[in-house]
């Protein structure tokens, strides 16, 4: 049985981080995994960024009630179903994802969560184990499942590596450079392809 392992943010939906970046004119919560490969210390710089500016769960999620998937990202993931059984890993938080995933038709999804106070004050973030990706892979292998992993940022690429195979979609320039060892595709008729060709190279 082969398993396909997306990420979110990037893949399937914009990224919330940017949008809320531009929405706020806070230049420096565009940062994200593409340009900070350790997450905690990126998620600290956020949490403080927050706090500074005054701002809580309740305008983030202003922010994401007015986004949607990327164009193309429903029909995807239907095509993608039909052929394989599919997990959502992602370094979000269900606090942010779920009208996103009510678009998306539910799809599983394994994720993090927020410590919210009840002004709304983000006070913290709860991993759910370091690196949670690439050990979910490596538990889905344990259980003797085939898995395929996509993802676009630097911290995709232990889950990419863990996986049987591992497929770069619309990564940054500097993602691609420091990881040659990954098949990229930049549009999602690439991406079916190549989990086709995967699919049949890891049986």
């Amino acid at each position: 049985m082969q398993i396909a392992c997306l990420d979110l943010e990037g893949v399937l939906v914009p990224e919330i981080w940017i949008e809320f970046s531009r929405r706020t004119g806070i230049a420096e919560l565009s940062r994200t995994t593409r340009d900070e490969p350790d997450y905690d210390k990126l998620m600290r710089g956020r949490l403080a960024i927050l706090e500074a500016n005054h701002l809580g769960l309740p305008d983030i999620q202003d922010v994401i009630t007015g986004m949607g998937p990327l164009p193309g990202a429903r029909e995807f993931l239907d095509w993608l179903r039909h052929r394989f059984q599919v997990l959502i890993l992602s370094d979000t938080f269900y606090e942010f994802a779920a009208p996103l995933m009510r678009q998306l038709g539910h799809p599983t999804l394994l994720c993090h969560q927020l410590d919210v106070e009840p002004s709304g004050k983000v006070g913290g973030f709860r991993i759910r184990l370091p690196n949670h990706k690439r050990e979910s892979v490596r538990a889905l292998r344990a259980l003797n499942f085939k898995t395929i992993a996509a993802g676009d940022s630097y911290n995709d690429t232990e889950m990419l590596a863990a996986a049987d195979a591992g497929i770069l979609f619309h990564p940054p320039q500097n993602v691609i450079k420091d990881f040659p060892q990954f098949p990229v595709a930049f549009t999602y008729e690439e991406l079916k392809t190549a989990f086709v060709e995967a699919g049949a190279r890891v049986g």
